[in-house]
């Protein structure tokens, strides 16, 4: 399997003040210093997953639909987050998608206007 993380990269950094900072032996992104994803490595390849904020239900809704590839993220998942694992034939208009809907989520409500529609389907 390919490197997902050049290509979460491209996704995260593609969204509008969108930076990237590692901690915790992690890449983050953030907008305005606030992380909206997270690519976890894990301690092998097929164990990294992507994290990032879900609205009120949807963690209990993908978790219960697809528990092979969604789980609850340890420190984050109480707060809603979704982990998806990325070692599982990755769906990238999904990630997108959730990337996009996470930043959004993080964004002020102006900034949040500005976002434009998804450069990929792939």
């Amino acid at each position: 399997m390919p490197p997902v993380l050049p290509r979460l990269r491209a996704l995260c950094l593609a969204l509008p003040e969108a930076e990237e900072r590692e901690t915790w032996n992690c890449q983050t992104f953030r907008l305005r210093g606030r992380i909206f994803a997270m690519h976890v490595p894990g301690s092998t390849p097929a164990e990294a997953a992507l994290w990032c904020k879900a609205p009120k239900g949807v963690q209990e809704l993908l978790v219960g639909a697809d528990p092979a590839r969604f789980f609850r993220p340890p420190y984050l998942g109480h707060k809603g987050w979704i982990g998806l694992r990325l070692a599982i034939a990755p769906d990238w208009p999904e990630i997108e998608a959730l990337i996009r809907r996470s930043w959004s989520m993080t964004a002020p409500r102006r900034l949040a206007a500005t976002l434009p529609p998804p450069a990929s389907n792939a």
